[in-house]
């Protein structure tokens, strides 16, 4: 055979033969449309297994803060008490003696941390960030309140008195007055709910005349926090339907003013 032919037969072999190979290698390395498609749908269904899951996390996450606030200024409450021969911080709707100043519903106070800095309680902690629940996303012209917290309206004056004008229910002056109580039973701080809170003044109406007159917050998968005299902080679950917002209707034997109303004061 000449070897120009011989040349030109088996380079088109070789040709035919790197085509074959090439052929060959193609289903290994590449992927249907359909196969394609099974990919994305699996990715799909685990960010749908996985989404509540990180969102149920990041929620329980905020309540341990939030909690963990009010563990702070619960120990604020108890310092300022023991270098105050006993007495408690005081606790008005109005006044410049408060455990906290500003009202949260007036716009150059809500953001406003002087309004805190001003507050009795805030020697003993010195971080306005533990006056903001870390769940509170309510804004005033594009920043956050400074405050989502109040106190508990029977604790720091004799008000509820005066607004009652009757003696039937406690109110507590002075830390030795919690011991009928019992300090582990009375509730001084809650998670006021964003379109209630106002002043540091968290009312309740023992005598029913005005149910969830301030409104807990409902931020924590329908729940809100309290601090408790003793030191320590729970999270209270709303089970009564009928707790929503501030502007539903709720009657005096909704389970969650009765729950909250137990912890408030005693006879």
């Amino acid at each position: 055979m000449e070897p120009n032919l011989y040349n030109t037969i088996h380079c088109r072999n070789a040709r035919q033969h790197d085509r074959r190979k090439h052929r060959l290698r193609l289903p290994a390395t590449a992927f249907t449309l359909i196969e394609v498609l099974v990919v994305i749908a699996i990715i799909a269904i685990l960010a749908g297994l996985l989404l509540p899951t990180l969102s149920s996390a990041k929620a329980k996450g905020r309540t341990v803060g939030c909690l963990n606030n009010l563990n702070q200024l619960a120990l604020c409450f108890q310092m300022y008490s023991a270098e105050n021969e006993g007495t408690l911080a005081e606790n008005y709707q109005t006044g410049t003696n408060s455990w906290v100043r500003g009202d949260m519903q007036v716009l150059t106070d809500s953001t406003n941390e002087t309004m805190i800095r001003q507050g009795r309680l805030f020697p003993y902690g010195n971080n306005p960030a533990i006056y903001h629940c870390p769940a509170d996303s309510f804004q005033t012209n594009g920043l956050p309140r400074v405050r989502s917290y109040s106190m508990n309206s029977w604790i720091g004056s004799r008000q509820m008195e005066a607004e009652l004008q009757s003696r039937e229910y406690r109110t507590f002056l002075k830390e030795n007055e919690i011991t009928a109580m019992g300090p582990s039973r009375l509730w001084v701080l809650a998670d006021e709910h964003e379109e209630s809170i106002d002043d540091c003044w968290f009312l309740v109406t023992m005598d029913d005349s005005k149910p969830f007159a301030s409104f807990p917050a409902t931020r924590h998968q329908r729940g809100y926090c309290l601090s408790f005299a003793d030191g320590h902080a729970e999270l209270y679950k709303l089970r009564d339907p009928k707790t929503l917002t501030p502007a539903s209707r709720v009657g005096t034997a909704n389970l969650d003013w009765v729950k909250l109303k137990q912890v408030t004061t005693s006879r």
